[in-house]
């Protein structure tokens, strides 16, 4: 399995709330949503249609898996949303347990050990090991030397 970091990047470095406004307002931030207007659904939604295809397992953060769970479970009908709702989670994170983790299937790992857990993941057969969002994550895996290939989508603001 290879390492797959996929994110929508501003070109000054912002990650957080890409999708909406409320979506993630962690440290009083309050511009959430500023790549809709960019995101075109026949390129770039096939595009990480495509990715997600090709994975088999998704790394999230806490943060993220929470914005996500909240959204994604109610969806459906098609291939990116199908995939997001049935393929293996991993979530990194010290304060949620397994009662959280009702978006299944869904597996919590403490701390620094989801290090570990990509190391042993990626000699395995099969897709990629999907990454979005998760920026303190993502730093991570890049120090670590655990990622195999990083896609930025660069939003012009």
């Amino acid at each position: 399995m290879k390492t797959l970091i996929a994110e929508f990047i501003s070109l000054d470095g912002v990650v957080q709330a890409p999708g909406g406004a409320s979506e993630d307002t962690d440290g009083g931030f309050s511009h959430g949503g500023w790549s809709l207007k960019y995101f075109d659904p026949v390129v770039l939604g096939g595009m990480y249609t495509e990715l997600a295809a090709k994975s088999d397992a998704l790394l999230q953060g806490r943060r993220t898996y929470q914005v996500s769970a909240a959204a994604w479970p109610s969806r459906s009908g098609d291939p990116f949303t199908d995939w997001i709702n049935r393929v293996q989670k991993y979530v990194v994170s010290n304060t949620l347990t397994e009662k959280d983790a009702t978006w299944n299937p869904t597996t919590i790992v403490r701390g620094t050990d989801f290090l570990r857990t990509v190391a042993e993941l990626r000699p395995r057969p099969g897709g990629h090991i999907y990454v979005y969002g998760s920026a303190t994550m993502v730093r991570s895996l890049l120090a670590a030397d655990l990622v195999d290939e990083l896609l930025l989508t660069i939003e012009p603001i």
